[in-house]
């Protein structure tokens, strides 16, 4: 409740500093695009966070994978938080686009569009009833899906399934996952990223970049699990977790943390490598202009950092190292999140960054609200699914 004032409070700051700005200067829609830049890039982040805990249970189960039962109703009450979290997002987006304000997203002011070849070119999709659309459509279907999944796993907590039950209770819920990982293609893994952060840069493209932005939030979503379940297991609860359960989390985060940085480069490298202008003006003012420092600070918190830590063995097995490094993994990819919004706000300077954290400390506030709340609602163990077993005695 603390963290959620003290974002209310920064949001209400920020609105007054500077989404209050007036006229049509460069200065004022400068001064707007701060305020609204501060709202899309938290609210995005932590929406994807959250939701990259139901792709990881889908992907899970669509591996037939056991070893996550012990502690899948963390995961499962963090993905809770997608519907709330969503609307926020939405009223968010839908603001910025029909607002009548088009200093963050310029594709919206249709005059401008006719006198850029660029743009009217992408016009065919980027266009706000599209963005509506799909963003509506995309939200919806992590919600309703996520939700489904969340209900069939507490059906059978006081339902005893026979063998063959069982059988086809997994065959239903790989379909379900299976559906998840379809939306999640063509929205997580493609459109979404384009849609919401990529077109604040309209000119610029990347065909990485949407997979880019799905390795920071995994690897942030693998962290958020694990402090949930650290934080159980240290009060008494999830006594069925072990060290082996947290040594695969701090896999998890190593193994996406690598997988982050391989996006990184791949995008960075072929870029500059070509030193083509559409494509290098994305990285001047992120490599050699004001968020230089930034830039390079993302790149060693997340990708140094886990490298150097979580390779040992016995890191990925200590409860404060995990935990620290699930800390800083979070904290590295909204700064990586700021880094691709804000140098489209603000080439030239970084904005003061206090109020940015006060808005991340709402949605940080709220996830650990919504999640402990619906944690309370329902047992921690799924208790008669068929790969319960499979978790208990599960070593890695």
């Amino acid at each position: 409740m603390a963290l959620m004032a003290i974002g209310i409070l920064s949001v209400i700051i920020l609105f007054v500093t500077h989404g209050m700005a007036s006229g049509h200067t460069e200065e004022a829609e400068h001064q707007r695009a701060r305020f609204w830049g501060s709202l899309l890039q938290n609210s995005v982040y932590f929406l994807l966070v959250v939701n990259a805990a139901m792709f990881f249970i889908c992907a899970t189960t669509l591996a037939w994978a056991g070893f996550q039962m012990s502690f899948r109703r963390v995961t499962e009450a963090i993905s809770s938080c997608v519907p709330i979290i969503g609307v926020l997002t939405l009223v968010i987006l839908l603001a910025i686009v029909f607002g009548g304000d088009h200093a963050l997203y310029h594709w919206t002011d249709t005059e401008h569009v006719q006198h850029d070849e660029i743009l009217k070119g992408k016009a065919g999709f980027l266009n706000p009833t599209f963005f509506t659309i799909w963003s509506l459509l995309s939200v919806g279907a992590w919600s309703y899906i996520g939700y489904k999944m969340r209900a069939r796993s507490r059906a059978i907590d006081n339902q005893p399934l026979s063998i063959e039950e069982g059988r086809r209770y997994i065959f239903k819920n790989t379909v379900w996952a299976g559906g998840y990982a379809a939306v999640f293609g063509l929205t997580v893994l493609s459109t979404i990223p384009w849609f919401w952060i990529m077109s604040i840069n309209a000119h610029w493209y990347s065909t990485m970049f949407s997979w880019y932005a799905f390795a920071s939030t995994f690897v942030a979503g693998m962290a958020l699990i694990t402090l949930f379940t650290v934080y159980l297991k240290n009060n008494g609860y999830l006594e069925l977790v072990t060290k082996e359960h947290l040594h695969d989390l701090a896999k998890f985060m190593f193994a996406f943390s690598i997988f982050w940085t391989y996006l990184w480069y791949s995008q960075f490298m072929l870029i500059w490598y070509a030193n083509i202008p559409e494509e290098t003006v994305y990285f001047k003012p992120r490599m050699q202009g004001a968020y230089r420092g930034i830039f390079f600070l993302n790149l060693i918190i997340n990708f140094l950092a886990p490298l150097l830590i979580l390779m040992k063995r016995n890191s990925k097995r200590n409860y404060g190292t995990i935990s620290l490094m699930a800390v800083l993994i979070l904290f590295g990819h909204w700064l990586d999140f700021y880094q691709m919004v804000f140098p489209a706000v603000s080439e030239h300077h970084v904005p003061f960054m206090l109020a940015d954290f006060g808005v991340a400390l709402f949605f940080v506030g709220l996830i650990m609200f919504v999640t402990a709340r619906t944690l309370s609602k329902h047992p921690l163990y799924a208790r008669n699914h068929p790969f319960l077993k499979e978790s208990i005695v599960h070593h890695t």
